[in-house]
């Protein structure tokens, strides 16, 4: 990898250039789930999307970029709890021109630095589909590991039944590293 990246809020701009990551229906589905309805995803779809969570405060979208500025992965962050101490992670995306070459390990871990050090939660989770064995390989090259209860999930997608797998990475987790 040669450029270093950093993690910034995601601009409306983004969303071109994301939709233009996602190439095939299945592609799609690994990667919304059944949160956006319609393939194939558009930006303006999308933005209309995170339009819908513009007030919710314990939701919100990050994009890591090159040095140059270019958008290379992106992901939402989110708080399902009130609590506000297990950070949700989805809607992780990486270039497809950048995948197999670290730019997802090193995305994950300046999101989990920020979860960890800035927002101060103490787990952070997220969820896979087992028929995406690429993303699968890299949660588990940082650090994610298969939650301990109720990890496993059915969705139907696409006329088929997919497995889900919920993965977990722990504040402890982080400090030990």
């Amino acid at each position: 990898m040669e450029n270093e990246l950093r993690l910034r809020p995601y601009k409306k701009c983004d969303a071109q250039k994301i939709a233009g990551w996602i190439t095939s229906e299945k592609s799609f589905y690994q990667w919304s789930a059944d949160r956006i309805k319609e393939y194939p995803l558009t930006a303006e779809r999308l933005n209309q999307y995170y339009d819908e969570y513009s007030e919710d405060d314990r939701f919100w979208q990050m994009t890591a970029i090159e040095e140059s500025g270019r958008p290379v992965a992106h992901m939402i962050m989110r708080f399902p709890e009130a609590d506000m101490e297990v950070l949700r992670f989805g809607f992780i995306v990486v270039h497809n021109e950048m995948r197999g070459k670290g730019y997802g390990r090193k995305f994950l871990e300046l999101a989990l630095s920020y979860a960890f050090e800035i927002i101060k939660a103490e787990k952070v989770t997220l969820e896979v589909f087992a028929n995406n064995p690429g993303a699968m390989h890299c949660y588990e090259a940082v650090g994610f590991r298969e939650a301990k209860e109720n990890s496993r999930n059915f969705y139907s997608i696409m006329n088929e039944e997919w497995e889900c797998i919920e993965l977990e990475y722990t504040k402890k987790q982080w400090m030990e590293r």
